[in-house]
């Protein structure tokens, strides 16, 4: 269907009222966003009733069905989620086109809207985010902290920061650095339970495992073409990264955590490497890496580009 629904419609509101058209389009997003008609009034400030009569308009000149109403809930139709996908891609670019519009040959300012993962921005993106408020004072900064998937146009967000692969969203996605894990544990711990060699030796130990939105990071090994799940007894489960390398440092079990985190404790001596054969992984990906995300058109504006370009030099000279 390629934008041929959403053209049609943006070329029916522009010979007669534009404006209400591209509210209306407004509408239906935040409606099937939040499930909720008096959800999406609320967050535009106008009258559930109103709301809706505009979403019902939008359906009457596009002869179909968007949402499914019942007395409890509200449902997006198959065509309707067409439709969202759609729109989205619309809406993102006549906001982005406005945006550049506004900020040509300005100077960077305004608010600089940033999503992080929560332990990589707190151990390596805040100290950075306060060398770039000095360098651009007039830039507001709404920093956010989660390790949940990013749609940045649906998250308002201007740049977020997550790790994995590359993603299939319609954004940039510069590779900032990798993210390889690798399992660890204290000299004390080894030495009371001992050392493991194999990676099914692993499943009588303790485990420390970093929460994902999707539950506890599990570990992996590929042996004769098949993935092994060989995670430890869980100990303790948490997304908070200085707490969990605690319980590590005080010899409560074995984790699996970025290279990049725990440089220094490997260093000193605190924490030590496992040499675990097959070799362990945290995803069936072997290719994991921390990327920037942003969307193409944003770049225009200045203060996302100077923050793309503060934030991918800086980090990517650390790795």
């Amino acid at each position: 269907m390629g934008y041929s629904i959403v053209l049609m419609a943006i070329i029916i509101g522009a010979q007669n009222t534009t404006m209400d058209q591209l509210r209306a389009l407004r509408y239906f997003c935040k409606v099937v966003e939040t499930g909720s008609f008096t959800k999406a009034a609320e967050s535009f400030s106008v009258p559930a009733s109103s709301l809706s009569r505009r979403i019902a308009d939008l359906e009457k000149s596009l002869g179909a069905n968007l949402l499914k109403r019942t007395t409890r809930v509200v449902q997006v139709t198959e065509i309707g989620r067409v439709y969202y996908e759609q729109v989205q891609d619309v809406l993102a670019q006549l906001a982005s086109s406005d945006e550049s519009v506004r900020a040509y040959q300005a100077s960077p300012t305004g608010t600089l809207r940033i999503s992080t993962m929560v332990t990589f921005g707190e151990e390596i993106l805040m100290p950075l985010l306060d060398e770039f408020k000095h360098l651009y004072p007039e830039i507001i900064l709404d920093v956010s902290f989660s390790d949940e998937l990013s749609t940045l146009s649906r998250d308002e967000v201007d740049i977020a920061i997550r790790g994995g692969y590359a993603p299939n969203e319609r954004v940039q996605a510069v590779r900032l650095m990798d993210n390889e894990f690798i399992p660890v544990a204290s000299p004390d711990y080894l030495v009371s339970n001992g050392t493991p060699k194999k990676a099914t030796d692993l499943r009588a130990h303790h485990g420390l495992f970093f929460r994902t939105p999707h539950g506890p990071s599990p570990w992996l090994c590929e042996q004769d073409g098949q993935w092994l799940d060989v995670s430890g007894k869980i100990f303790s489960i948490s997304n908070n990264a200085t707490w969990l390398l605690r319980q590590v440092a005080l010899g409560h079990g074995i984790c699996m955590a970025p290279r990049w985190l725990l440089k220094q404790d490997l260093k000193s001596g605190v924490v030590q490497e496992l040499m675990i054969r097959p070799k362990l992984r945290v995803n069936q990906n072997k290719d994991l890496a921390i990327f920037l995300l942003y969307q193409k058109q944003q770049y225009r504006v200045p203060k996302v580009k100077v923050a793309v370009d503060f934030l991918v030099a800086r980090i990517q000279s650390q790795d």
